[in-house]
């Protein structure tokens, strides 16, 4: 209530907007048509039929601006999330703000160099080369005569947008209260995403040591470059870079004009990309036409590194097992995959997730390996986990978004071009590498250091756990299915005490009657017949027949 209070304009804004794309419904069942003091003829009941659900969502946030906008662009990366009509309509979001004035830029420059911006450069340019919701651009000529891009952080973003984040957690958690769907698509985790993402997309200083990790991978090409960092002149809030002529990918037919080889820009690209994803684990995220242009010479450069994705070792085994599993059409290979890389749910149905990964990969069984493309799959294995609410990691999903802009991409530069027939060289070298004897070493000596390290730990977590015992705390829960099981191990325990019960009589005996007939120095006579060996005889008799009992009822 206090967030609603404190920015009790903004809140109408939202709300108005909801209510102007059907969703009027919400306003009030959120209790802001009361609070906000709105006409009740603002609210609307009846969603309109002609418009689909996903295109008034997507509506809503280019209505309520940056921050709302720069959140549907992140949660149309979440294909392992939200239904895919729904996704279909928030990759068309597009920021549609006006450049803010030159004398702001300057004035935003000055004060993070803390010199006039003379002392710098020759000239600015003050008509920005490109505007978006967090900054602009504006080209520029240093002192040394080389020309560069200076990207100038909007006056008073950080604020609005923080702002709208703290209205965003808001909303969310007042939903949560009102609609399973809410929990269902885990709103609230990509909110906390959104939040992580667009903070250190709001400090330019990440975005040029992102610059540099790609730069530093393509530093022996002579096909792929990205602009250098002038990291003298850049802050959080400033960015300067080397200034790069060239032909965006977005213009094919002036690429063609200027005698530049569609094809070989193509091979160069997805060359690029999946030696960025499978190899380094560290790739461009967002490969769109305006972040990719041609040099002159026919260098192919990367642009705008504000989002990126980042793959464990781990995380690319899981995604070349995934990938070989889908190409050799084994069913139980995708599924051991998908249970690896993401939160499985305590209630996921085994039995349907199985079937419905046999459907998809039927869907794939006889299409040769050139027509498959590889963002599509991935995006259609992420539906399955969607419907089966298996939380898969963020930058997974950031990977499969990235396949899929690129082969939209590549459809325009060469459509004939197969994706997944380059990827087979990687591929090749992902399971060379996984099962290298150095990997596989180094495996065996962590798997053992842990082992090592629960071991140690193992007297005290006994201890906690007799502690709960004895306070009545521990909760022991058996559904249905594991009965069985349990009443197999309880047979399996019930055997081994008794077996190791009667070797204790039998070797408690034995010593006793040594030990007496050692003490007074008697015959172990009695009634003629050898006591201690008799006794032996039927002890091992007793044994010998609890054994066998015990293992012909294969329960030891």
């Amino acid at each position: 209530m206090a967030v609603l209070i404190r920015n009790a304009g903004r809140y109408r804004e939202i709300a108005m907007a909801l209510m102007r794309h059907g969703f009027g419904y919400m306003v009030e069942e959120l209790g802001l048509f009361h609070v906000l003091s709105l006409p009740v003829r603002w609210i609307s009941r009846e969603e309109p039929e002609s418009i689909k659900l996903g295109e008034r969502i997507r509506r809503v946030l280019e209505d309520l601006g940056p921050a709302f906008v720069k959140f549907g662009q992140l949660a149309s990366t979440r294909s392992d999330l939200l239904p895919d009509h729904i996704i279909q309509e928030l990759v068309k979001l597009q920021e549609r703000v006006p450049p803010f004035s030159s004398e702001s830029a300057r004035a935003l420059i000055e004060e993070e160099w803390g010199v006039p911006i003379e002392q710098v450069l020759q000239t600015f340019d003050d008509r920005p080369l490109a505007a978006a919701s967090i900054g602009q651009v504006h080209a520029g000529v240093l002192k040394s005569g080389e020309a560069v891009a200076i990207k100038v952080q909007r006056p008073g973003v950080e604020a609005m947008i923080g702002r709208d984040l703290e209205i965003l957690k808001d909303i969310v958690s007042l939903a949560e209260k009102h609609w399973d769907w809410v929990k269902q698509y885990r709103i609230d985790q990509m909110v906390d995403e959104f939040t992580r993402a667009v903070m250190t997309e709001m400090d330019y200083s990440h975005e040029a040591r992102n610059a540099e990790k790609i730069a530093a991978q393509f530093s022996d090409s002579e096909v792929i470059g990205v602009p250098a960092i002038h990291w003298e002149f850049t802050t959080s809030r400033v960015l300067m870079m080397e200034y790069v002529e060239g032909i965006t990918l977005s213009r094919t037919k002036e690429l063609a004009a200027k005698g530049h080889d569609l094809k070989v820009v193509a091979k160069n690209l997805i060359e690029g990309m999946l030696h960025q994803m499978f190899i380094e684990g560290f790739f461009h995220a967002d490969p769109h036409p305006g972040n990719l242009l041609v040099k002159d010479d026919g260098k192919l450069i990367f642009l705008d590194f504000g989002l990126v994705g980042y793959l464990s070792e781990d995380m690319k085994d899981q995604l070349s097992g995934l990938i070989i599993a889908l190409m050799r059409r084994n069913t139980e290979g995708m599924i051991r995959a998908v249970l690896r890389m993401g939160i499985v749910p305590d209630d996921c149905d085994l039995e349907r997730l199985r079937a419905d990964l046999e459907r998809l990969r039927s869907e794939y069984y006889d299409v040769p390996f050139a027509q498959v493309r590889v963002g599509k799959a991935l995006s259609d294995l992420f539906g399955v986990t969607q419907r089966h609410r298996i939380a898969l990691p963020p930058d997974l999903t950031l990977l499969g978004k990235a396949m899929l802009t690129l082969e939209g991409v590549i459809e325009t530069l060469d459509p004939k071009i197969s994706i997944f027939d380059m990827a087979e060289p990687f591929g090749r070298r992902l399971l060379k590498e996984r099962f290298s004897s150095r990997r596989i070493g180094r495996k065996v000596f962590l798997g053992a250091t842990n082992f090592a390290e629960s071991l140690l730990d193992l007297p005290e977590q006994a201890r906690q756990l007799s502690s709960l015992i004895s306070k009545g705390k521990l909760k022991v829960e058996i559904s249905v299915p594991e009965l069985k099981q349990l009443m197999r191990k309880l047979d399996q325990i019930t055997n081994r005490i008794s077996f190791s019960i009667a070797l204790l009589a039998f070797s408690i005996i034995i010593v006793g009657l040594i030990i007496g007939a050692s003490i007074n120095r008697k015959s172990t006579m009695l009634w003629s017949y050898p006591t201690i060996e008799i006794g032996f005889i039927v002890a091992l008799l007793m044994i010998v027949w609890l054994l066998y009992s015990i293992f012909k009822s294969g329960r030891f």
